[in-house]
């Protein structure tokens, strides 16, 4: 008899994440493993990716790092194949992917503005694309978005919001073309903010003020936080659960 606790077990799962090699997808790709799936990782970054490899492995988890630059469908398209050759299937897509910026929007230029949504937005459905032909039924697609795609930021950052904003809309439409056909569900996971690379390019006091004026939590996310929040969303725990999106920001969305 299982218990309640097995519906956030994963194993005999297997993963694909982007952005894996650092910050939250770094975390991310232990937590995945630690529930009990095998990781498919990538990233631009082949040396970090390697590390992070080595980590999942650690676990006892098998790890396939793929280097690609996945604002190139046919690179994203490479990702999946890999996947699908290695383990035979997809179970679960994890777009983390992600540029952040802070520029006046006075002064972004459009070469700015697009990399953001090449990364941020249109590498997330080249991914889903590619993925979704290797994926059965009871798959699950997670879309890392952001607390700024609900809320306005403090900060100059109309490229990183617009996108993240986008991604909860992509979100919605694919859990509606994919939930009844093809058996899969899609849902948007929103952090707030916690200590990354990307947090660290604002000044400190400027977003220990933000957080302490608009979160109820008043302090960063950990990043064991999020990575429950993640698995969740992956696991059969959330089976009845689509096209919903998950903010783990303190209670700030909500404010």
């Amino acid at each position: 008899m299982t218990g309640i606790l097995d519906e956030f077990r994963l194993d005999g799962k297997v993963a694909v994440l982007t952005g894996a090699s650092g910050g939250l997808g770094a975390g991310f790709a232990v937590a995945l493993a630690q529930a009990g799936s095998d990781v498919v990782i990538t990233s631009r970054r082949a040396d970090m990716l390697d590390q992070v490899a080595e980590q999942v492995r650690g676990t006892g988890r098998r790890a396939l790092p793929v280097t690609a630059d996945i604002t190139d469908p046919a690179e994203c398209a490479r990702v999946a194949q890999a996947a699908a050759d290695e383990f035979g299937r997809i179970d679960i897509l994890v777009n983390n992917a992600g540029l952040g910026t802070a520029v006046p929007a006075t002064r972004e230029s459009p070469e700015e503005f697009r990399r953001v949504i090449d990364i941020n937005l249109m590498a997330a459905y080249w991914m889903a694309q590619a993925c979704i032909a290797h994926m059965p039924p009871g798959s699950s697609i997670v879309n890392v978005s952001s607390t700024l795609g609900l809320i306005p930021s403090r900060f100059p950052q109309a490229a990183y919001s617009a996108s993240k904003a986008a991604l909860l809309g992509l979100t919605r439409d694919l859990s509606a073309q994919w939930a009844g056909r093809r058996g899969v569900r899609v849902n948007a996971l929103a952090p707030g903010y916690a200590a990354t690379e990307m947090s660290a390019q604002v000044r400190p006091d400027l977003l220990e003020d933000f957080i302490a004026s608009r979160s109820p939590l008043a302090r960063l996310g950990e990043h064991r936080e999020i990575q429950a929040a993640l698995v969740f969303l992956a696991a059969p725990a959330s089976s009845y659960i689509t096209g919903t999106t998950l903010a783990v920001d303190g209670g700030m969305s909500a404010h």
